[in-house]
């Protein structure tokens, strides 16, 4: 049986609460501490005119992923003069394919839907990924989940293993009833610790926003990342899962 990792962050284009800072290096060093195999970030810029910590004129996916995780794919969702910003996905898996699908329910906000194939050492089959960042109201988000479980039905196996992980913003946790009824699909925490992992904000985490469901896999343990030093990053908490794939 093959043992993998994953993670989840929205990483708030690499400032710090309330913008206070800018702290992409500091968010590298941690990314990396926790060693995981996949990484599912949001708010991730894929580029900027301006000179922000000294890496204005490197994707951030790019200067995260540096020696660590060889792999990796972007989806550009917002876009502005300045650049863009959007969903990656950082692997130490090869990654077979990807695709982005545009899920802006409205033109004042934009939204991705980043699909990934990765290729699995020993396995028998390909292990899909999707990076999600749904939107702040209830109306665009049900058109959002929907679109979700009809892509997911319609382009990946029902026997595949899957892995759905980024910021829901699902205050009513109304993707239970899709995900889990419709797909069969298992929140990490809601399996193993009996509710959903309170991620927002991260000073004082009331909001059960992030999420990591899986189908086709089993969990072996999930952590939630929003004591020092991960509270001085984001404001938002990283979640983390250690799952065995058949």
């Amino acid at each position: 049986m093959l043992e993998i990792s994953a993670a989840t962050y929205n990483i708030h284009k690499g400032f710090s609460q309330f913008n206070r800072r800018f702290v992409l290096h500091e968010l590298r060093e941690r990314l990396r501490e926790l060693d995981v195999d996949i990484v599912f970030l949001q708010e991730v810029r894929g580029a900027h005119a301006r000179h922000v910590g000294g890496v204005a004129q490197q994707a951030q996916y790019e200067f995260l992923a540096q020696e660590i995780w060889p792999h990796f794919a972007y989806g550009k969702n917002a876009v502005y003069e300045a650049g863009h910003h959007g969903n990656a996905i950082l692997s130490r898996f090869p990654i077979l394919t990807w695709d982005n699908l545009d899920i802006s329910a409205h033109r004042f906000e934009n939204r991705g839907l980043l699909c990934c194939e990765l290729e699995l050492p020993g396995a028998k089959g390909a292990l899909y990924c999707l990076c999600v960042h749904l939107g702040l109201f209830s109306r665009g988000r049900k058109f959002q989940m929907r679109t979700l479980v009809d892509y997911i039905r319609r382009n990946i196996p029902e026997q595949a293993p899957l892995i759905i992980a980024g910021d829901f913003n699902d205050w009513t946790n109304r993707a239970r009833y899709l995900l889990a009824h419709e797909l069969g699909l298992h929140e990490v925490f809601e399996s193993g610790h009996g509710a959903l992992a309170r991620s927002f904000p991260v000073g004082f985490p009331m909001l059960r926003l992030d999420r990591i469901y899986i189908r086709g896999l089993s969990i072996r343990h999930a952590v939630q990342h929003d004591l020092y030093p991960w509270n001085r990053i984001s404001d938002h908490a990283a979640l983390s899962a250690y799952l065995n794939v058949p």
